[in-house]
């Protein structure tokens, strides 16, 4: 699996590209630090997944964890999402860069078919 940073709007959004399922995994705690634009994402993410689980959806229970560089440099266990995953959070989380950031997750998608393709 390929760690890499991604950037939407000049802020880290950490990924690992699965080559075997050609997905892409991304820090779910990174996506709501953009999105909801909150000091203490880990905590809005707690509360979000305890709100889904309430809420009687199995997403929660489908979020899987890697080990990413964590902003100390230490390799951290941190709740990552593929695509379709990532879309239901995004639709969870009120906010006004959800459209736009809809449209980078399908831009870094196609970036890595076409890099495939090559």
């Amino acid at each position: 699996m390929g760690d890499s940073v991604q950037l939407f709007e000049d802020r880290r959004i950490r990924t690992a590209w699965d080559a075997e399922k050609e997905e892409w995994y991304f820090s779910i705690i990174d996506v709501v630090a953009v999105l909801a634009d909150n000091e203490r994402p880990r905590k809005y993410w707690s509360d979000l997944k305890s709100k889904l689980k309430d809420e009687g959806s199995e997403l929660s229970e489908k979020i899987g964890q890697l080990k990413m560089k964590a902003e100390d440099g230490k390799m951290r266990l941190t709740d990552v999402a593929d695509t379709e995953q990532l879309l239901r959070i995004i639709q969870s989380i009120p906010s006004p860069k959800a459209e736009p950031f809809k449209r980078w997750l399908a831009a870094v998608g196609r970036e890595r078919i076409e890099d495939s393709d090559e």
